[in-house]
């Protein structure tokens, strides 16, 4: 066998398929401490080697896919958008770069979608961050506790024996709570699914829960009261009798709208009871400063350059009026509606508001409780997406396009079209039905 025929065999290999889930997750949950113990460059270097080589995967696999399957239609509207972006950019090379990121990330989970299956995903996943969350928690140890002394190099602030904040390997606080908020969700998916043992699935939820409460964020409370209520609803739903179902849909529908504009209503005193005051009131100061640079541009935006670069406006000035140093807008939303205007946000909103949906529809009716991991996720980084800009860069944009391309490929009008060229009936397969 030639070089090229050994190589092409491999990258189309199951086991080639799973080392580089393995190794992509970990370079993208890893990639603050990749930056901070390294450079910006060093991680630009490996997630672009990771797109080529995920890229160089699907075209080994291209017979396994069909175009109208490869990505759903507005994460390539938005990807499209923000490289148009650099024609009313201040920075040119600044937003051409903040794109190559953005695709670099978009393409590993598109590869990722593509090469394994939910099951394999959610596994990958929570073998993943069972090993970082552990070794947060034991250089916390160590830096809090044993030695007493800050992990500068790490970012670790060692308040483990003061009983937080700690941020683990993840760089801030917020980031650790947002993905052990994520993890949690993972292992409890693998624990019903039997994936893994039960005394495993008991200490890996203990391990998230315990890190999530030591992150101290603000956004963990409501990230785990807006998990507890989409699982509870999607129980409801999935126990309630197939003619009955989409009434109890609406139903419930209804009442998240009434919730959210209670919650609006109620928000001062929320966030008394969260004891986030400075956190929520230093975001409402941002947020109205850059209303006013909104609306000079609402339709283009500024354009893309993902966390805010140094030297460039509106981003410098707008920290210079707060007296502050912000790298996002601390909002998906808004930071979308600065960089690429009102069009902008309306593909980000149907990107995620879509992908909910289907996933949603899809976990509803599927028997295996594995289906519920997606919208879950999804939920998590809709309401994550208010606090941070997490979606928008990094793994938070990993698992968003993930998430929509698993959304669907389950459900979407594709599966009408491939069935009409194929003549095939659409079908939610061997695992219609409800647990």
């Amino acid at each position: 066998m030639t070089p090229r025929r050994y190589v092409v065999s491999l990258l189309g290999t199951a086991l080639f398929a799973r080392a580089y889930t393995l190794t992509a997750l970990t370079a993208a949950f890893t990639s603050a401490l990749i930056e901070r113990m390294m450079s910006p460059v060093s991680l630009a270097v490996i997630i672009g080697t990771l797109a080529l080589l995920g890229l160089a995967v699907l075209v080994v696999r291209r017979e396994e896919l069909t175009p109208l399957r490869f990505a759903p239609t507005s994460l390539l509207g938005f990807l499209m958008l923000a490289l148009i972006s650099a024609l009313w950019s201040s920075d040119r090379t600044g937003t051409i770069a903040g794109w190559i990121t953005l695709l670099g990330y978009a393409l590993i989970a598109i590869t990722i979608g593509h090469v394994r299956d939910t099951l394999q995903t959610v596994r990958a996943i929570g073998d993943t961050l069972r090993w970082l969350l552990s070794i947060s928690l034991g250089l916390e140890i160590l830096s809090g506790i044993l030695l007493d002394t800050p992990f500068t190099a790490l970012g670790i602030q060692g308040n483990l024996a003061a009983g937080g904040p700690i941020q683990g390997v993840f760089g801030t606080r917020n980031m650790l709570g947002f993905i052990a908020v994520v993890a949690l969700i993972t292992f409890v998916i693998e624990w019903r699914t039997q994936s893994i043992g039960r005394v495993a699935g008991i200490l890996s939820v203990a391990l998230g829960g315990f890190l999530a409460l030591l992150s101290a964020s603000p956004s963990v409370v409501v990230l785990a009261a807006a998990v507890g209520v989409a699982t509870t609803a999607l129980t409801i739903v999935r126990h309630t009798s197939a003619h009955r179902r989409a009434a109890m849909q609406w139903v419930l529908g209804g009442l998240v709208v009434g919730g959210l504009i209670v919650a609006f209503a109620l928000r001062h005193q929320i966030i008394r009871l969260l004891d986030a005051g400075s956190d929520f009131s230093t975001r409402a100061d941002l947020w109205n400063m850059m209303l006013d640079f909104i609306a000079e541009r609402p339709i283009t935006g500024y354009g893309w350059f993902g966390p805010w670069p140094r030297g460039e406006f509106p981003f410098t000035y707008i920290n210079f009026q707060l007296s502050d140093h912000h790298q996002s807008a601390l909002n998906a939303y808004f930071d979308t509606l600065l960089q690429l205007g009102w069009a902008g946000l309306a593909l980000f909103l149907v990107l995620g508001g879509v992908a909910i949906v289907r996933s949603w529809l899809v976990a509803s009716v599927r028997r295996s409780v594995l289906y519920a991991w997606t919208p879950l996720v999804l939920m998590t980084l809709a309401v994550e997406s208010m606090f941070e800009s997490f979606a928008l860069t990094g793994i938070g944009w990993l698992l968003l396009v993930l998430c929509a391309l698993r959304a669907g490929q389950t459900r979407s009008w594709r599966e009408s079209i491939d069935s009409a060229q194929t003549g095939a009936i659409p079908t939610l397969g061997p695992e219609h039905g409800r647990s």
